[in-house]
């Protein structure tokens, strides 16, 4: 088939909307004028059934052509890392962009609509009726809650996902990894740091856990990981703090393994409680695990997918929107629309000229998923 549009002009069309839609701030949890760009970029792409959640989440639906069948969702997360007040300037250096949030992930949003685009510019009607989803709540402390919510909402008309990660492009994630994360607060009396000087002090207690933890040494088989991603506590240099706390991420392959290094963690809170110092643990994480084999027709289909286009494609296994399906039994992969570096920093980047190769994988995967369904 001989199709009109060209793949360089339609990179040139999401670029462009990938850097409209980095402009917008959308830290977790304030994602609600990001979303309802999309959502006017849904209607204005002919998508029916556009609606905002109160999550916002925004869905847009292209019907297929058998409606008693069930579709396919399309989804991408249009959360960030950085606060509402970080500098979203842009520059590009010959084939490089660098703007925060720019890969991850308003170029999977933008390629998202590219998709839709194409779809409608190419006057294709699908099989079935395919979702476009924009998720919220992916980063950090969301824990997954706009993929939660929008599965929940369509898990009855949806047969599989496919997932989109702006600079995950030569990679399909048919894994998701197992993530606890805790909340670990030392509790004392406090007091002045000269007259009462050898009372218990929160700080040093959750120093003396940290110290600990990273005294660690988690499996390699199956990969485990842990990060102290922040300390907090006290008031002042000389009081004895009565409250400090340690944010904790913990990762595995497998949820034993995970499970095994949560329980040591808390064997070393335990060891270290006395009368005067007791330890608060608050669960702030719980995504779950799933996998798709190798050997399933949506992880075939991507590689092949990739190894015609010239791209040698490489199995991975992360932490993304679709471990929450994948949790639930549907299958779903992650796959992305370019490369570049540097995600959850300031000096983020993307690549441009790979974007119309990502956009050409994403057709033809949807494609090809759609003729194995039918």
């Amino acid at each position: 088939m001989i199709y009109a549009t060209t793949f360089r002009d339609l990179a040139q069309w999401t670029v462009e909307q990938a850097v409209a839609i980095q402009q917008i701030p959308a830290p977790t949890f304030e994602e609600k004028a990001r979303a309802e760009y999309v959502a006017a970029q849904f209607r204005a792409l002919g998508l029916s059934d556009v609606a905002v959640d109160d999550l916002f989440n925004v869905y847009g639906r292209l019907a297929g052509n058998a409606s008693d069948r069930t579709g396919l969702m399309v989804a991408a997360h249009t959360d960030t890392v950085f606060a509402a007040d970080t500098d979203l300037s842009v520059r590009r250096e010959g084939d490089i962009i660098f703007g925060v949030g720019l890969g991850d992930n308003s170029i999977g949003v933008a390629g998202m609509l590219a998709l839709a685009k194409w779809l409608r510019d190419e006057h294709i009607t699908p099989p079935y009726d395919l979702w476009f989803v924009a998720t919220s709540r992916e980063e950090g402390l969301g824990d997954l809650g706009g993929m939660r919510a929008a599965f929940d909402r369509l898990r009855a008309k949806i047969h599989g996902v496919i997932n989109l990660e702006g600079l995950a492009f030569g990679h399909v994630y048919h894994a998701g990894i197992a993530v606890r994360r805790l909340k670990i607060t030392a509790h004392v009396a406090g007091g002045h740091s000269w007259l009462h000087f050898g009372r218990p002090s929160a700080t040093h207690a959750i120093i003396q856990l940290g110290a600990k933890i990273t005294a660690l040494q988690p499996p390699l088989t199956p990969r485990t990981t842990y990060n102290i991603g922040m300390l907090e506590g006290g008031t002042t240099i000389n009081a004895i703090a009565a409250s400090a706390s340690l944010w904790l991420d913990l990762r595995s392959e497998e949820r034993p393994a995970l499970a095994q290094l949560e329980a040591e963690v808390r064997s070393f809170i335990k060891a270290l409680e006395t009368d005067e110092l007791t330890f608060t643990v608050e669960i702030v994480g719980d995504r779950p695990a799933g996998a798709l084999p190798a050997t399933h027709a949506y992880v075939q289909s991507a590689l092949e997918v990739m190894a015609e286009l010239g791209v040698r494609g490489s199995l991975e296994v992360g932490s993304t929107d679709a471990n929450v399906p994948l949790s639930e039994g549907c299958p779903a992969i992650t796959v992305g629309i370019t490369r570049g570096g540097n995600a959850h920093r300031l000096d983020e980047y993307l690549e441009v000229s790979p974007v119309a190769l990502g956009l050409r994988q994403l057709t033809m995967l949807l494609m090809r998923i759609a003729k194995e369904t039918r």
